[in-house]
């Protein structure tokens, strides 16, 4: 078998992605900064989607390099595909294989799905575990823990390819994905 090419872009989810943005000033998510390093190094394109107001993401967006584009979605409601494809043509992204999304929003995981990308879902950041609000540090460890695995289990049946807990463990899920890419595998 052929090596699969190289990743061709990663999309990622602005709020609870990249950016935690709880009840102070937002701040980068664990890993966001050295995720993107990584993949700059790596020479693959990134960018961020975010159904807010143009206004609202440059606040979050403001703690990322500047060197990250985002793409504020204007009038197209998720799922629908059109965001996750004008992000990849903004970027000039020559073709879908090779293209992943990350996030932990239900309804963008479901835009990547049906707009021919791979995957990726953050458990930790997902709606029922905002790592951020007091009823989350309220939780004890167990309760935490049971909600993440509930968490994985509503990703997984929303259909992404893999889920993570968070972006630290991005760069072992790609590695995974280019290995099923060279099996054949397609999104």
């Amino acid at each position: 078998m052929h090596d699969a090419p190289a990743f061709t872009a990663v999309l990622f989810g602005l709020r609870g992605c990249l950016v935690q943005a709880a009840d102070g000033p937002p701040l980068p998510a664990p890993g966001a900064l050295d995720t993107l390093a990584g993949l700059r190094r790596q020479q693959v394109p990134c960018i961020w989607l975010d159904d807010l107001s143009g206004a609202q993401s440059k606040r979050l967006a403001a703690v990322l390099p500047d060197w990250l584009p985002g793409h504020s979605v204007n009038g197209v409601r998720w799922p629908a595909p059109n965001a996750c494809w004008q992000a990849l043509m903004s970027l000039a992204t020559e073709r879908l294989d090779g293209c992943v999304l990350v996030s932990g929003e239900p309804h963008l995981l479901q835009s990547g799905l049906n707009a021919g990308l791979w995957t990726i879902g953050l458990a930790a950041c997902s709606p029922s575990c905002d790592l951020g609000s007091q009823q989350w540090q309220a939780m004890s460890q167990q309760e935490q823990d049971l909600a993440r695995g509930k968490a994985t289990l509503a990703l997984f049946s929303l259909g992404v390819h893999s889920v993570i807990d968070h972006l630290e463990a991005l760069d072992t899920c790609l590695a995974d994905i280019a290995q099923r890419r060279r099996k054949g595998e397609k999104p």
